[in-house]
C-alpha cells in the first residue's frame, strides 16, 4: 500500500491500482488527478479537512465513489449538494471497500475552548495499517497501529500531547500532518520531537513534506 501525503490533512493510499482519499481540505492544494478512486474519509466538518470543492473534484471523477463521515459532516455534505450520498459512520464500524477496509475509532473532536461547540469525529484504521485520528488522540483499543499520521499544530493541541499519543501508540512508522500551521523552524521542532519518542517506542519517523510517499 502506498501513502502519499499532501498538504496539511490531507492523505492518499493506493493499492491494486484503487485510490482512498482523507481529509481533503481547504489548506491543500486543488486535486488533480483524481481517477480510480474508490473512497473518501472525512473525519470532521472543518474545512480544513474537508471543502465541497475538493470533494467535487473527486467524484467528478470517480462515479461509483464512496463518502464515509461522521454526521455533522453528511450534514453539511448534504446542506451543500442533497444528491451526494454520505455513508454515516462511528465509532466500531468496519467497512470493506476493496481493497481497503475501514476501522472507525472515537466520537468527537479535541476541545479547542469551552465557547467553542464540540463537533463530530472519527479516526480511522486502513487495513489495519494506517492511522489517522483526524482532530483528536483517540487510541484505537486493541489493535497494533504500524503507521501513524501524528498532527503537529492546531488550536486544540499541544506538542507533549502527540508525543504521549506516539508513546502509547508505540507505532513502527510515523510520520507529520496537520502542519500547515507552523513555519519551517516549526516543523523542524515538532519533527525532532517526534522522532525522539517514535525511536523510543521503536519506530521509525519520516518527516514527509507535501508529495512525499512512503510504502507502507
Amino acid at each position: 500500500m502506498k501513502l502519499t501525503k499532501l498538504e496539511h490533512a490531507a492523505l492518499i493510499l493506493e493499492l491494486s491500482g484503487k485510490k482512498l482519499y482523507i481529509d481533503p481540505g481547504s489548506f491543500t492544494t486543488a486535486l488533480t488527478g483524481t481517477a480510480g478512486a474508490v473512497a473518501v474519509v472525512i473525519t470532521h466538518e472543518h474545512a480544513d479537512h474537508w471543502t465541497p470543492e475538493q470533494l467535487g473534484r473527486i467524484v467528478e471523477m470517480n462515479s461509483d465513489l464512496r463518502i464515509f463521515a461522521p454526521a455533522g459532516v453528511a450534514r453539511a455534505i448534504a446542506a451543500t449538494d442533497a444528491a451526494l450520498d454520505v455513508t454515516t459512520v462511528q465509532a466500531g464500524d468496519v467497512i470493506d471497500v476493496d481493497p481497503f477496509t475501514l476501522r472507525f475509532f472515537g466520537a468527537t473532536h479535541a476541545v479547542i475552548h469551552e465557547s467553542i461547540p464540540i463537533i463530530d469525529n472519527v479516526g480511522v484504521l486502513v487495513n489495519d495499517e494506517l492511522y489517522y485520528a483526524g482532530d483528536a488522540f483517540t487510541v484505537p483499543e486493541g489493535m497494533q497501529v504500524g503507521t501513524l499520521a501524528v498532527p503537529a499544530a492546531a488550536p486544540w493541541m499541544k506538542i507533549s500531547e502527540a508525543m504521549d499519543f506516539i508513546l502509547a501508540l508505540k507505532p513502527k512508522r510515523s510520520f507529520p500532518t496537520h502542519e500547515m500551521l507552523l513555519s519551517r523552524a516549526g516543523k523542524e521542532l515538532s519533527n525532532a520531537r517526534f522522532q525522539s519518542v517514535t525511536e523510543r517506542g521503536g519506530g521509525e519517523f519520516f518527516a514527509l513534506e507535501p508529495g512525499d510517499s512512503l510504502d507502507l
